[in-house]
């Protein structure tokens, strides 16, 4: 009897942890990370923003893309849009720098003036709790990062409206008419 309750009290317990993980799975509020400098950046400090989230490397095809997110974010920013870039070396390497490197190289290839982040893993044993929602909530549903330059729209709430494929440029219709149908809730 003794191990019948003990394992229903853990049963119980274990189910309450996931319906509370459950509230928070299409929410990136509740997330802190670190920008490339080191800096805990809680996500609830966008609150009432727009966010293009991407995972980034400075070797990739898809790196011109840094070119079309700086152009979105300078059309945007003053509306209440940020691009927060995380880079990633979990694809052929191609992101093998140290954060200075990475952020000398955005700056001085391609002007970007939107906040990176610290890298970080996107998919794995390793991955990121902020990319562990963006790849298993109810609206983009569950599925690894496949490349580098993969995009994630998410509302002023928190909450994740889209995801995009690396080969979806950042200044597309799509990702494009989102943004500012968001921007205008």
């Amino acid at each position: 009897m003794y191990l019948f309750i003990l394992l229903s009290v853990f049963t119980l317990q274990s189910y309450s942890q996931n319906q509370k993980g459950a509230k928070v799975k299409d929410n990136i509020s509740s997330i802190k990370v670190k920008d490339i400098d080191g800096k805990e950046v809680n996500l609830s400090d966008y609150k009432d923003k727009v966010l293009l989230i991407v995972n980034v490397a400075s070797y990739c095809g898809y790196t011109k893309q840094y070119s079309g997110l700086q152009d979105l974010y300078e059309n945007y920013k003053d509306k209440g849009f940020e691009i927060l870039a995380f880079p990633c070396n979990q694809f052929g390497n191609q992101e093998p720098g140290t954060n200075e490197e990475i952020k000398n190289f955005c700056s001085s290839k391609f002007n970007v003036t939107f906040r990176l982040f610290d890298k970080i893993d996107v998919n794995g044993k390793n991955q990121s709790p902020l990319y562990s929602i963006l790849t298993d909530n109810p609206v983009t549903g569950k599925g690894d990062i496949k490349w580098n330059f993969e995009k994630f729209l998410v509302g002023k709430n928190g909450k994740i409206i889209a995801r995009f494929p690396s080969s979806v440029e950042p200044t597309s219709e799509k990702i494009v008419s989102l943004i500012e149908s968001e921007l205008k809730k």
